[in-house]
């Protein structure tokens, strides 16, 4: 029994030593050896666990983001105000540091642009470069070159510019024709200045026009955030190909409220080509002023079509004046494509290539006609 007791004694002897000098030496063996224990306590011995690094989650874009977001730049611009330094008006100041100073105060503007070509053409929104003196593109990778005019349309409120730099990335240019509400897309552009910045949101509407924004609307409604400095961003779908040009927001804060609206890709490579080939995007032309048919006007005017376009008005000596179209006339057909608003009409005359004759149908005194004009070139809004 004596025996026993003194192993004993000699066993706990030397556990406590080594407890001692494992405590002194490695307490963290000791740590670890409590959390493994406790699996479910919380606390500085609770256990850790970190998810193995794998491929994306489900439900994530960043392949999307990663494949569009080097082609999205930060254009930089800046304007003379066209006032003189209000020292310059000092003779005391001018007569010790003559011209010095600026004599005319500097304006500077930000908002964003998309590389659509390895030669350096950048899409971006015709607001975001107008009036500029000096434009600046900054990269995603931080480099900055700066940029020229190529080509602006005020009408669609887009702009062509261009870069000097190589190993340019790419954007890959959608369908905007497939789009469905219900889709999900990205904005990418740079809001507020804070640098480079994607949201995420849903296609809410298609062909939103009538908003008084641009003189041609077919628009992308969406409610992926748009803030300043988004204009002349991006829109990309789950692929990372381009479906629109940011533009504008409804908003009574000035910040995004869920209604953001981009210029479709097919409107602007439409533009992109015009410019590139002829400087300016050529249209066609008629000389009509046309009211949408609404329910209440087609009752009051006895008209059988409850939707269209009526011609309010005729240019004098324009095209379809030439060619015998008259105020009240209704607008069924351009070229043998129907004719359902206004909206539709100013599209498809612009289509028409200037310079040939086109089949306008039209109704008058509830008989139809067809009558050819010869489309010439829409004149290019004042700047």
């Amino acid at each position: 029994m004596r025996r026993t007791w003194l192993l004993f004694a000699q066993t706990v002897t030397i556990a406590l030593a080594l407890y001692f000098v494992v405590a002194t030496l490695r307490p963290d063996w000791l740590r670890r050896a409590g959390s493994l224990s406790q699996p479910g306590r919380v606390g500085e011995h609770a256990l850790i666990l970190e998810a193995p690094r794998g491929p994306a989650m489900a439900g994530s874009y960043r392949e999307a983001a990663a494949r569009a977001m080097p082609a999205v730049v930060n254009i930089l611009t800046s304007k003379s105000l066209g006032r003189e330094h209000p020292l310059l008006k000092d003779p005391f100041f001018r007569r010790f540091f003559g011209d010095g100073v600026p004599r005319q105060e500097q304006q500077s503007s930000l908002g964003s642009g998309v590389i659509v070509s390895p030669d350096g053409y950048i899409l971006t929104n015709n607001h975001v470069i107008e009036g500029a003196d000096e434009i600046e593109a900054v990269l995603a990778d931080g480099r900055k070159a700066a940029a020229t005019v190529v080509g602006t349309d005020p009408e669609t409120d887009l702009a062509v510019i261009r870069i000097d730099a190589k190993n340019l990335p790419v954007i890959v240019l959608g369908h905007a024709e497939d789009t469905r509400v219900g889709d999900v897309v990205l904005a990418i552009g740079n809001p507020f200045g804070v640098g480079q910045t994607v949201t995420m949101g849903i296609v809410s509407a298609l062909g939103r026009n009538n908003l008084h924004i641009n003189h041609f609307e077919n628009f992308i409604q969406t409610d992926a955030a748009i803030n300043f400095g988004n204009s002349g961003g991006a829109l990309i779908d789950t692929s990372g190909n381009l479906l629109g040009i940011n533009s504008a927001i409804y908003s009574q804060s000035g910040g995004s409220v869920g209604i953001g609206f981009a210029i479709p890709v097919s409107t602007a490579r439409m533009v992109l080509d015009g410019i590139i080939k002829h400087g300016q995007v050529v249209r066609g032309w008629i000389g009509i002023e046309t009211q949408d048919i609404t329910p209440e006007l087609a009752d009051s005017f006895g008209l059988s079509r409850k939707s269209g376009a009526i011609i309010a008005g005729v240019v004098r000596d324009g095209p379809a004046d030439k060619a015998g179209i008259k105020p009240g006339d209704i607008l069924l057909a351009v070229a043998g494509k129907p004719v359902t608003s206004t909206s539709d009409m100013l599209n498809l005359i612009a289509q028409l290539p200037p310079g040939h004759k086109a089949t306008m149908t039209v109704m008058r005194k509830n008989r139809e006609a067809a009558i050819d004009v010869d489309v010439a070139r829409r004149p290019r809004l004042p700047r």
